[in-house]
């Protein structure tokens, strides 16, 4: 068993974290202010201008298969780059990337939309969530419906990322109300251009997705994506991706966060003394390291599995479960040690205090990720004390 990242890995970790130091965390103030006047934290123009470094050093398509362009670097390494862009609330992604069941088009869709989607020509977003249909996404009631050689899709779909900036949508929806999820769902390619709506959705942290409304949009046949019926599949097949790494990006955001405590205790000073020589803020800074620790290696197993061609789907619940309510933990624990310094707009404390919130809730909601555990467990899916 060996613990440690070979020659490769800490170059790429190294040199990720200086393009965050150098290139993003400079940003921050710009982009708090920028959110504070109601402005995107970051410009298009600007989301460019760092793609084009990030190009010049390699990191396009950092994850996507060499056949297209990609360096094909795997979930080990993805997770490695998360943790560390997750120290930065700057809001960047190294792009050249694609959803995954993209993948999975014909010639004619890889071409229309897979091979633009990576060059970064446009922009996808995936719309499975209704207002009746989060985490039971089996209930989904949008309904498309065959006419001569196009579906027509009618309905809603809320809380969708990139749902307000993305050309083109994944849409699934139910074409065999019998059959629901079990063969009756399907994945649509609909453009924009179809003529599908978006409207903002304004939360409490600084995440904007969107509500996707479809009234009578008409659909061609051949932008099914996979085959009919067969979308439900798909959909769980993209969230299963995901799992974790989203909890990867929270650890970098609390390693940051704890950093932040250890460096304010030490100057902070009550009573005589700096704050970090009582016995209370020197308890919270070392619970939040072990929990830390403690999810970094939860999230490293998931990816060893995913890399290793295992099924990692139980890992990475616990991956998320875990990772989603440490970072919350540990954010609170911050700002309590900053104490009002802590609460203020000043700091990005409160910015990021918003922002983990939410993971505790989306692409698997807390309990939704406990029920899964739980399931696997008492079916034997999974069992107690397992080592791979």
């Amino acid at each position: 068993m060996d613990f440690t990242l070979n020659d490769e890995q800490k170059m790429i970790q190294k040199t990720v974290r200086d393009f965050v130091n150098k290139e993003l965390k400079p940003l921050e103030q710009e982009v708090l202010k920028n959110e504070r006047e109601g402005r995107p934290g970051i410009s298009n123009e600007k989301i460019k201008e760092l793609r084009e470094k990030a190009k010049a050093i390699g990191f396009w398509g950092i994850n996507t298969p060499e056949e297209y362009g990609g360096a094909n670097l795997g979930p080990i390494m993805s997770v490695l780059i998360a943790m560390e862009l997750g120290r930065t609330f700057v809001p960047f992604n190294f792009g050249g990337s694609a959803d995954n069941i993209l993948y999975l088009g014909n010639e004619e869709q890889k071409q229309k939309y897979l091979i633009p989607t990576i060059n970064g020509e446009r922009r996808s977003c995936f719309a499975l969530t209704e207002p009746d249909a989060g985490s039971d996404a089996r209930g989904i009631q949008m309904r498309a419906v065959k006419d001569g050689d196009h579906w027509v899709l009618n309905g809603e779909k809320v809380f969708i990322t990139n749902g307000n900036e993305a050309d083109f949508a994944m849409v699934f929806a139910v074409t065999d109300k019998e059959k629901g999820a079990n063969g009756g769902v399907t994945c649509f390619l609909v453009d924009k251009e179809m003529g599908w709506k978006s409207e903002y959705i304004y939360t409490m942290g600084e995440w904007g997705p969107a509500t996707l409304v479809f009234d009578n949009v008409r659909v061609p046949e051949e932008n099914i994506l996979g085959e009919l019926g067969q979308g439900f599949n798909l959909g769980m097949q993209w969230i299963g991706q995901g799992r974790y790494m989203i909890p990867a990006g929270a650890i970098g955001a609390a390693e940051r966060l704890l950093q932040m405590a250890i460096d304010y205790s030490k100057t902070r000073v009550t009573f005589g003394k700096p704050i970090a020589e009582r016995q209370a803020i020197q308890w919270m800074i070392a619970d939040s390291a072990v929990e830390i620790e403690a999810a970094k290696w939860i999230v490293f197993r998931a990816a060893w599995m995913a890399e290793n061609g295992m099924d990692p789907r139980h890992q990475s619940s616990m991956a998320k479960l875990n990772g989603a309510i440490m970072a919350n933990q540990v954010v609170d624990r911050v700002l309590q040690i900053h104490g009002g310094m802590g609460y203020t707009k000043e700091l990005p404390i409160e910015r990021w205090y918003r922002e983990l919130r939410l993971y505790r809730i989306f692409e698997g909601t807390d309990e939704i990720q406990r029920r899964t555990i739980a399931r696997n467990l008492l079916k034997g899916h999974a069992k107690v004390g397992e080592l791979l």
